[in-house]
């Protein structure tokens, strides 16, 4: 067995670009498995940073996420952003029933007839930008309506009720202590929202995901009204979370290194391979999301793990691990498809990772054919970058074409 003695506190709140959180890079360079102390809750927990650890972690019965609920587990922000009903703290086979029945929206096929409607946001949204002229902020004409007007859309949430949705995504994401009121506020409220929606929905179904989730059906199985809420909020707030910041990253990347967005000029065909190996790269968030807990003693990577220990995984961490991808700080638009943990592993990957996919085609796609010279308009090191949340992304991206 491994001993691992030193606890090391980690606020992280690294924000600086796209630049790899010197914190997370130092506890890789310790081993795969670290002792941590985060912002809020009241322990300690494990931290597994290499690839294999953490692909155990997410596979592996006696690690626990519903073990967190009514517990102040060890996290980055004041109020817990997860409901203790939604299927990111459940454990098969509970969680595996749900995962079945709603996955059934993202089906290749589903997320083929959700195409349309996203091209045509986007088109609507660089519409809006072209009119304006250059310079033109990038993350508000794109970034952050599209994947609100999406999900919205795709959930079939009225435009009246949008803004209030945006609002409230974001108080539950801060990472400020101030916040933690306003974010129970905000997680009330979004419930009620949602399970007054799926009302609605039960009496008068529609086109809409919600609709369609209701009508799911797996060996005679279907979704309660409270699993349908809580699948509707979570997908609502993994929109904003995950589609928002990778847009603004992803474009980033692309108007800083010049070989990038010649390269995608150059061969359009590659647009998919490119934003795989881009989703690999960028660090998406800060730090760790939702823990898991031993159930009882078990080893990883040669460290003793006891039960009622709370063990975090670092995607971004795993996503960097040089046994599993060469030269991992570079990117490689040539890398060999290899599996990354971006949208998660195991029972807890992302369900709606084909639909984020379908996003970032549709915007990095469009805002490169309609914008043939696209630059930045302001130096980069002069952007101002997410510092109150969990996330990772430029506030303003100002361009000029």
């Amino acid at each position: 067995m491994t001993d691992v003695s030193e606890t090391t506190t980690c606020p992280f709140d690294f924000s600086e670009g796209l630049e790899f959180d010197p914190s997370l890079a130092e506890l890789m360079s310790r081993g795969p498995v670290t002792r941590i102390r985060l912002p809020y809750g009241d322990a300690d927990a494990w931290l597994v940073t290499g690839f294999e650890g953490v692909r155990q972690v997410t596979t592996d019965h006696r690690l626990s996420r519903a073990g967190i609920i009514d517990r102040d587990y060890p996290r980055l922000t004041p109020e817990p952003i997860v409901s203790p009903e939604s299927i990111n703290v459940m454990d098969p086979p509970r969680s595996s029933r749900l995962r079945q029945l709603a996955s059934q929206a993202f089906t290749k096929r589903h997320v083929d007839r959700m195409r349309p409607a996203i091209e045509g946001i986007v088109g609507t949204l660089l519409d809006a930008m072209e009119e304006h002229g250059p310079p033109a902020d990038l993350a508000a004409h794109l970034s952050l309506p599209l994947p609100e007007q999406t999900i919205c859309e795709l959930l079939g949430i009225p435009a009246a009720d949008q803004h209030s949705m945006q609002r409230y995504a974001h108080q539950m994401l801060s990472m400020a202590p101030d916040t933690r009121e306003a974010a129970a506020v905000a997680k009330a409220e979004l419930r009620e929202y949602f399970g007054e929606l799926v009302v609605e929905r039960r009496r008068a179904p529609g086109g809409d995901l919600i609709s369609l989730l209701a009508a799911a059906e797996h060996e005679h199985d279907t979704l309660d009204d409270q699993d349908l809420a809580v699948m509707a909020l979570t997908l609502m707030l993994s929109g904003h979370d995950t589609a928002t910041c990778q847009i603004s990253d992803i474009a980033y990347l692309l108007l800083t290194r010049p070989e990038l967005m010649d390269h995608l000029r150059s061969h359009p065909g590659t647009l998919t391979r490119v934003l795989d190996e881009l989703l690999r790269y960028i660090p998406f968030r800060k730090g760790v999301g939702i823990p898991r807990v031993a159930t009882e003693n078990v080893e990883i990577c040669g460290v003793k793990i006891r039960a009622g220990d709370f063990v975090h995984v670092s995607y971004l961490t795993a996503n960097r691990d040089p046994e599993r991808f060469t030269d991992p700080d570079t990117i490689d638009l040539n890398r060999p498809p290899t599996p990354h943990m971006t949208f998660g592993w195991g029972g807890h990957r992302c369900i709606a990772a084909p639909l984020a996919m379908a996003e970032l085609e549709a915007a990095i796609g469009g805002l490169l054919a309609r914008f043939p010279g696209l630059r930045l308009a302001v130096p980069a090191e002069e952007l101002r970058w997410d510092t109150e949340t969990i996330r990772r992304f430029p506030r303003e991206l100002p361009v000029a074409w």
